[in-house]
C-alpha cells in the first residue's frame, strides 16, 4: 500500500504545492472584489449621496443568494456530486458576471435612476450583483478548500490552508491599498471594481489550469489501482447534521467573521471619524490586518499541523477579537499609531482562527461529504456577513450621527457589538474544545501523519 502512494501525484511535493499556488491566485482575485468598495464608502456618499444605511444594505447583500435562497447548500451539494473542477469553474463565471453588474451599477453608463421597492435603483443593482459574486466566491471557497483536503490529506493540510488564506489575504490588503488610489487616479469611482473585473478574469484562467492538473492526479490513482473515493448521497447530510463538533465549528465561524469583515467594511470609515485619518490614506490602516495575516496564517497552520493544539488555537484567536473591539471602543488615544497597533492584534487574531479552523474540518467529516459541510458552514457565516452590515449601518444612521461634517459618525456602539461577538465566539470555542475532548476528533492532536 505504502509503494502504491508514492506513485500517486499528490504524493509528489512539486505537483501538489503548485496546485496550491494556483487555486490560490483564483481566490486572492476574489477577494480583492470582495472588499475593494470598503474604502469606498466616503466617496459613494459624496458622489451619489449614498447614506449609511445603503451602504449597509450593499455590503449585506453579498449574502443574500447564499443565506436566502440557498445557494452556498445547493453549491455544496453540486461540489460533492460534479466534483471540483466543474463547480470550481462555475463559480469563477459566477463571480465574473456579478462583479460586471456591480461595475456597472455604480459606472458612468447606469441610466436607471428612480426607486423600487423603496431601494434606489442604483443600490439595488450593486446589491444584486454583490449578492451573485457573493454566491461565486463563497462557492469558489468551498471548492478550493476541498481541493486543498484532496491534495494534502494526510501531509501539510494546516499549512497549506494558511497559505491559501494568506494569499486570499493579499486580495483584501490589495483592495484597501488600492480603491482609492485607482479611483483618484482616473477620476471615477467604478475604475478599481473595473481593474478587479480583469484581475477576475485571470483567476478564471488560474482555475482552468488547475482542472488539467486535477485530471493528472485522478489518471495517477487509476494507474495505482488506489481506492477510489466513496460517492456522495443526499442522505449522508443527515449523519453530518447530527455531529455536534461540526455545529460549533459552524457556530464560531459564524460569531468570529461576523466581528471581522463586517468590521472590515466600515473600518476605513472608523478611521476617518475616530481617528482622524485622511482619506487617501484611511484604507492603509486596515490593510495591516491582512497584512499580518499573510505572515501569519501558515505559520500557525504549520505550528497546528506540527504540535497539535488546533481547539486551543481557535480559543485564543476569539479571545483576542474581544480585546480588540474593545480597545477600538474606549475614547483613548485617538490617535493613527494606536489604531496601526490595534489592527495588528487584530491582524493576529484573524490568523490563529482560520489556520485551525478550516483543517479542522476533515477530522470531524469524512472527505465524500466535504463539500456539503464546508457549504453548510459558509452558509452559516453568510448569514452573519448578510445581517451584521446591515445591522451596523442602521444602528449607525439612527443612534451614531454627530452632526460634524468632517466626523459624522461616533463609532463606539458598533464597536461594543463586535465585541459582543467576540465574546460569544470565544463561548463557543471553548465549547468545542470541551467537545473534543469527549469525542477524540484529534483536534488538540498534529495533521501530519507520519508513514511508517
Amino acid at each position: 500500500m505504502t509503494e502504491i502512494i508514492r506513485k500517486q501525484l499528490n504524493d509528489n511535493p512539486i505537483a501538489r504545492w503548485c496546485v496550491l499556488a494556483i487555486v490560490s491566485i483564483t481566490m486572492m482575485c476574489g477577494y480583492f472584489i470582495t472588499d475593494v468598495m470598503a474604502p469606498l464608502q466616503t466617496m459613494l456618499e459624496e458622489t451619489f449621496g449614498w447614506g449609511g444605511t445603503e451602504y449597509g444594505l450593499f455590503t449585506g447583500a453579498y449574502g443574500w443568494f447564499n443565506v436566502f435562497l440557498f445557494m452556498l447548500i445547493i453549491g455544496g451539494i453540486i461540489l460533492d456530486k460534479k466534483g471540483m473542477r466543474f463547480t470550481g469553474t462555475l463559480a469563477c463565471f459566477l463571480m465574473i458576471a456579478g462583479c460586471a453588474v456591480k461595475y456597472y451599477a455604480i459606472s458612468p453608463f447606469f441610466a436607471f435612476e428612480g426607486y423600487t421597492f423603496g431601494i434606489r435603483n442604483q443600490v439595488l443593482l450593486a446589491c444584486v450583483g454583490f449578492a451573485t459574486f457573493g454566491v461565486g466566491v463563497e462557492i469558489a471557497g468551498i471548492t478550493v478548500t476541498k481541493v486543498i483536503a484532496r491534495w494534502f490529506r494526510g501531509k501539510e493540510i494546516a499549512l497549506a490552508m494558511g497559505l491559501q488564506v494568506a494569499t486570499a489575504r493579499i486580495g483584501t490588503s490589495l483592495a484597501f491599498s488600492l480603491s482609492v488610489p485607482l479611483a483618484r487616479t482616473f477620476h471615477e469611482i467604478s475604475a478599481p471594481v473595473l481593474f478587479g473585473l480583469a484581475i477576475l478574469c485571470i483567476g478564471l484562467i488560474s482555475f482552468l489550469v488547475f482542472n488539467v492538473m486535477d485530471r493528472r492526479l485522478d489518471a495517477s490513482l487509476r494507474e495505482t489501482n488506489a481506492a477510489a473515493e466513496e460517492s456522495f448521497r443526499l442522505r449522508d447530510i443527515r449523519s453530518m447534521v447530527r455531529i455536534k463538533g461540526f455545529w460549533l465549528i459552524a457556530i464560531l465561524c459564524v460569531l468570529f467573521y461576523s466581528a471581522i469583515f463586517p468590521f472590515l467594511k466600515f473600518a476605513t470609515s472608523l478611521m476617518i471619524n475616530k481617528y482622524g485619518i485622511a482619506e487617501e490614506w484611511a484604507g492603509n490602516v486596515p490593510s495591516l490586518i491582512s497584512l499580518g495575516a499573510i505572515v501569519l496564517t501558515p505559520i500557525f497552520g504549520s505550528i497546528y499541523d506540527r504540535v497539535g493544539r488546533g481547539a486551543s488555537i481557535m480559543f485564543l484567536g476569539s479571545f483576542l477579537l474581544i480585546i480588540v473591539h474593545v480597545l477600538f471602543a474606549l475614547p483613548i488615544l485617538n490617535v493613527w499609531w494606536f489604531a496601526a497597533a490595534v489592527m495588528v492584534v487584530l491582524g493576529i487574531a484573524f490568523s490563529l482562527v482560520p489556520s485551525a479552523m478550516w483543517p479542522s474540518v476533515p477530522k470531524i467529516i469524512p472527505q465524500k461529504q466535504l463539500g456539503s459541510a464546508y457549504a453548510t458552514v459558509f452558509w452559516v457565516q453568510n448569514i452573519g456577513l448578510a445581517g451584521v452590515p446591515t445591522l451596523i449601518g442602521w444602528v449607525l444612521a439612527r443612534y451614531c450621527m454627530t452632526g460634524n461634517p468632517e466626523a459624522p459618525y461616533d463609532y463606539t456602539l458598533p464597536m461594543i457589538i463586535f465585541a459582543g461577538f467576540g465574546v460569544a465566539a470565544a463561548f463557543v470555542a471553548y465549547l468545542l474544545k470541551k467537545e473534543d475532548k469527549k469525542m477524540g476528533y484529534g483536534l488538540e492532536s498534529p495533521n501530519i501523519v507520519i508513514k511508517k
